[in-house]
């Protein structure tokens, strides 16, 4: 028989243990992605071939596989089944022994190119199975502690997954040439990278196995059935609220993510800032540093400010970011404006998350978490391969500059993220009247 912790529970009775667990789950998982995604774009460009546009695939195809079947499989399975551990459980696991398969057969062809497109089919059919653990990670922390807590909790995690990630990162840029005593990409065509990355995943799923399975079952405090107490019109005014929620987060996150496939790329090229694996390890580690001080002091700032004004800030500080990194002539303007991306990414994920988290219903978690969760994986490719890459390329073609092509693909992620935080101003004002009509 399946056992639903409460909140109560979570927070009382053993709640040090699932924190710990959740904690460890969360480093494996942040330690894997900065080490394997900081250096597989520079790896596609410049080892096996793939254009600009080209490199942005390996993000693109895998997240629409990944929100296609959170959406429309795994989303619907959480909700009718209550599952949520085990799914993360089953789908870590998966997806490390496929990743495995991957490295093998894209040592297979002669050809650079097809090696290429092999890791990018290869790594959509292994964002199926994470998008299992994906929308059952988001649903289960909102089974497991209360509105006021999540956000506070969310950073802490956030903090505790940088670390993580500092030190995915900084192996990962010491295995991608050989600590540099081999060739630029040789942790990914020897397989280390992939080795490593699946090793994370196997254990990763080790302290899942000791968290509560969760579920709507689980009792909740008055903040987690806000929603479902409203009467009719209410209920259709917090529907219509959270879809122009999600579209404010489609811009918000594209802006944000659209140039992450090639910053690495910008700042490798030899006619500009010209940086080894090794130096971009500790420029991407700074972002990592930024998350983990901001995550620190995202408790205090929930308390303070309400979730929708701490989002609108975390916008702007990734707008000045955006602006840094079109503008900068020095590395240390690169190095600030990295900062910065830290700043804004952790105070955009918990403030969001934490939002939306007030607007869904505990019943519909599994497919409304899934709709979000959307927006924010999409952002990782979409808009890099139809926005910022063919815009990179189609300026190279027409004899721009390449360190200026890139800086125009900048300029056109802050202008996503202005346009965000209008919607976003928007929603904030049209419920700041509906709410003063109310009380009139």
């Amino acid at each position: 028989m399946t056992i639903h912790a409460t909140a109560k529970d979570c927070l009382l009775a053993g709640g040090r243990r699932i924190f710990l667990n959740l904690s460890s789950f969360q480093i494996l998982t942040m330690f894997r992605r900065g080490l394997f995604y900081s250096y597989l774009s520079i790896y596609l460009r410049f080892f096996l071939g793939l254009s600009v546009t080209e490199t942005t695939l390996f993000a693109t195809l895998p997240m629409i596989c990944n929100v296609v079947f959170q959406n429309f499989v795994w989303g619907r399975v959480s909700d009718r089944y209550q599952l949520r551990r085990t799914l993360i459980v089953i789908g870590e696991i998966t997806a490390a022994i496929i990743t495995f398969i991957v490295w093998y057969l894209h040592t297979i062809p002669e050809s650079h190119i097809t090696a290429g497109y092999i890791i990018i089919i290869g790594l959509s059919v292994v964002e199926i199975f994470w998008s299992m653990s994906n929308v059952a990670w988001s649903a289960l922390f909102s089974d497991l502690y209360p509105q006021e807590e999540r956000a506070g909790l969310l950073g802490r995690l956030q903090s505790i997954g940088a670390t993580g990630r500092f030190l995915g990162v900084w192996i990962g840029g010491l295995l991608y040439d050989g600590f540099p005593f081999k060739y630029e990409g040789w942790g990914f065509n020897e397989g280390w990278l992939f080795f490593i990355a699946c090793g994370a995943m196997l254990l990763s799923a080790i302290p899942m196995c000791f968290v509560p399975e969760g579920g709507s079952s689980a009792s909740k405090d008055s903040s987690d059935n806000e929603t479902d107490s409203e009467n009719g019109e209410n209920n259709h005014a917090a529907t219509r609220q959270y879809r122009v929620f999600l579209l404010s987060m489609v811009f918000i996150f594209f802006g944000l993510n659209a140039i992450v496939v090639l910053k690495s790329q910008y700042l490798s090229l030899s006619e500009g800032f010209d940086l080894s694996s090794k130096t971009l390890s500790y420029i991407v580690n700074t972002t990592t540093v930024a998350v983990f001080l901001t995550g620190m002091f995202i408790k205090r700032l929930s308390e303070r400010f309400r979730d929708e004004y701490l989002l609108l800030a975390g916008v702007g500080v990734g707008i000045l970011y955006l602006v840094g990194y079109g503008i900068a002539p020095y590395l240390s303007i690169i190095y600030a404006s990295e900062f910065l991306c830290g700043i804004a990414f952790a105070v955009i994920m918990a403030s969001s998350y934490a939002y939306a988290s007030r607007l869904i219903p505990a019943k519909k978690r599994g497919k409304q978490f899934a709709l979000y969760n959307t927006t924010f994986f999409l952002s990782w490719g979409v808009p890099g391969t139809f926005i910022a890459g063919p815009l990179v390329d189609r300026l190279i073609i027409s004899g721009m500059a390449e360190t200026m092509s890139y800086r125009m693909a900048f300029a056109a992620s802050a202008i996503m993220m202005l346009i965000g935080a209008g919607v976003l101003i928007y929603n904030i004002r049209m419920n700041g009247r509906k709410a003063s009509n109310h009380l009139h």
